[in-house]
């Protein structure tokens, strides 16, 4: 179902122009983003980026207002969440699915030697940042 979501959005997507900028979290390094394409329909807000996180890279502690769809093209992402223990490892080809709000905040991380690229599908409210950004929760790491 997330790829079928996912398949939808870049679909609706797929006319728009592209527009390079970095990525918005923080204290995020080593991170690059470029839109791909933009769309509002209603209240809700469809944006397609690609992000390429160098290796020894970070997001940053963030959380999203909307859902997010993601696949990773190239690399390893290494996401974990806010209770510093869980843990999530996604090679080339991996789906991943972000739900919204305060109460999801991770951090995406790069430990390999390759970039990590990443296209991904923000489902958001009109006018709300795509990353809200946070302070580390307590974690050992950055």
């Amino acid at each position: 179902m997330p790829a079928r979501l996912l398949a939808v959005g870049l679909t609706v997507c797929a006319a728009l122009t592209l527009m390079p900028e970095t990525a918005a979290a923080t204290p995020s390094y080593g991170v690059q983003a470029r839109t791909i394409a933009q769309r509002t329909v209603g209240d809700v807000e469809y944006v397609l980026r690609e992000i390429t996180i160098a290796p020894g890279g970070s997001t940053g502690w963030h959380y999203h207002d909307g859902r997010l769809y993601a696949v990773v093209r190239a690399g390893t992402l290494t996401r974990t969440l806010a209770d510093c223990t869980t843990t999530m490892v996604h090679p080339r080809g991996d789906v991943i699915v972000e739900p919204s709000g305060p109460d999801h905040v991770h951090i995406g991380r790069n430990l390999g030697t390759t970039p990590v690229v990443l296209e991904v599908l923000y489902v958001n409210p009109v006018g709300r940042p795509l990353a809200q950004d946070v302070p580390n929760p307590g974690c050992g790491f950055q």
